[in-house]
C-alpha cells in the first residue's frame, strides 16, 4: 500500500478523520508522510499502529494515556532490539536491563487492568448468585402456596 489520505485510513479502520488528527496531537499516531501541500499520508505501518491503538482501546479497555505509555514502551523495545546485534557485551547487558524494566511496567499496566476486570467480574458473579438464591426462594414460595399473614 502506498501512503494514503487520512479519510481512506479513517474509513478502513472505522474511526473519524478527527480521531486520527487527535491521535496525532497526542503523539500516538504521527503520519509517516505528508503531501507536497502538507496533507497527512499514512503508510501500512501507520495503519498497523492505528489498529494496535484501537485494539488497546476497544478490546483491552485502556485509556489514551495508558495507550501512550504502552506504545512508547513498545517503540523503545523495538529500538533496542535493532541495536542488539551490533551492541557490545556491556551494552547488551544495558539493553536487557532496560528491556526488563519496560516489560515490567507493561506487565504492571496489564495486571492493573486485569485486577479491575476481575473485580467487576466478581461483582457480576455475586449478583448472579443472589439472583439464583432469590429464584430459589420464589420457587419455594410458589410450591408452598400463598402465605396468609
Amino acid at each position: 500500500m502506498t501512503a494514503v489520505r487520512i479519510g481512506e485510513v479513517a474509513e478502513r479502520v472505522g474511526v473519524s478523520a478527527r480521531t486520527l488528527r487527535y491521535y496525532g496531537e497526542l503523539g500516538l499516531l504521527v503520519p509517516s508522510e505528508h503531501s507536497s501541500g502538507g496533507a497527512r499520508r499514512y503508510t501500512e505501518g501507520d495503519v498497523a499502529r492505528l489498529q494496535r491503538i484501537r485494539e488497546l482501546q476497544e478490546l483491552l479497555g485502556f485509556d489514551l494515556l495508558e495507550i501512550g505509555e504502552i506504545l512508547r514502551g513498545e517503540d523503545r523495545l523495538a529500538g533496542i532490539r535493532g541495536e542488539w546485534s551490533e551492541a557490545s557485551l556491556p551494552r547488551r547487558r544495558q539493553i536487557l536491563e532496560e528491556a526488563g524494566a519496560i516489560n515490567l511496567r507493561l506487565r504492571e499496566l496489564v495486571g492493573a487492568k486485569q485486577a479491575r476486570l476481575a473485580g467487576m467480574l466478581g461483582e457480576l458473579e455475586d449478583r448472579a448468585r443472589l439472583y439464583r438464591v432469590r429464584a430459589g426462594e420464589l420457587a419455594a414460595e410458589e410450591q408452598d402456596g400463598p402465605q396468609l399473614s
